[in-house]
Parts: C-alpha cells; sequence; structure tokens
C-alpha cells in the first residue's frame, strides 16, 4: 500500500480559479483542492514551472449570510497532461501554492469542513 506523501490532503471540489502570469489570465475551476495546491483543466498549454498569481473564490457563511472570500497567492505548475475532449485540446494541471498566507488556508480548511459536513 502507497503512502500519502501529501502533507495535506486533497479533496474533490470545483471552486472558482483565475491563474495569471504577464501573458495570459485563465478563468477556470478546481477539480480538486488541497491546502498546497489545486488540479484543474485549462484551454491552453501552460509549461511546468511557469509561476502563477493565483486567486480562488471561496464560498462562506458568516452569520447566516453567503458571500465569496477572495484568496490571492502565488503558486507554480508542477504538472500538465494534455487531453483531447470533443475535439479540443486541454490540460489538466497541477499546482503547487509556493506563497499562501496560512490564514487563507485555514479559510479553505474551514469550507472543506464545513462541505463535508453537509
Amino acid at each position: 500500500m502507497l503512502k500519502e506523501r501529501r502533507r495535506y490532503p486533497r479533496f474533490t471540489f470545483a471552486l472558482p480559479i483565475k491563474i495569471s502570469n504577464q501573458e495570459f489570465d485563465v478563468v477556470t475551476e478546481t477539480k480538486n483542492i488541497s491546502g498546497n495546491g489545486a488540479y484543474c483543466s485549462v484551454d491552453k498549454e501552460i509549461p511546468i514551472m511557469t509561476k502563477l498569481k493565483i486567486v480562488i473564490l471561496v464560498p462562506l457563511i458568516k452569520r447566516g449570510k453567503k458571500f465569496l472570500k477572495k484568496i490571492n497567492c502565488k503558486g507554480v505548475v508542477v504538472r500538465s497532461q494534455p487531453i483531447r475532449n470533443n475535439g479540443k485540446n486541454f490540460y489538466n494541471i497541477g499546482i503547487f501554492f509556493c506563497e499562501i498566507k496560512e490564514i487563507h488556508r485555514k479559510v479553505l480548511f474551514s469550507y472543506i469542513n464545513s462541505a463535508l459536513k453537509t
């Protein structure tokens, strides 16, 4: 049996995510996410080791009101797998969060934990 090497477990959640650098802006959603990174599908090839600015929108409820918490962090593409779907090229990419504030990591965990309970 393989031992899980990830520091933070992965959870299957579709959260809106924007990834960008000086050359592009891509808006998509996560296929899964953890405290250390995300996995998503994009419609353009992004080479491994590309540095990214990332914005994740996390739906939260505070005092009975719903709102979106914007998490800004930085990441790097650590995996890229080309796929073809309905005649179009897509890329499944793995992103490692190389700079994320601990408070934002806690917001992610709070959302994941509350979503798992429902």
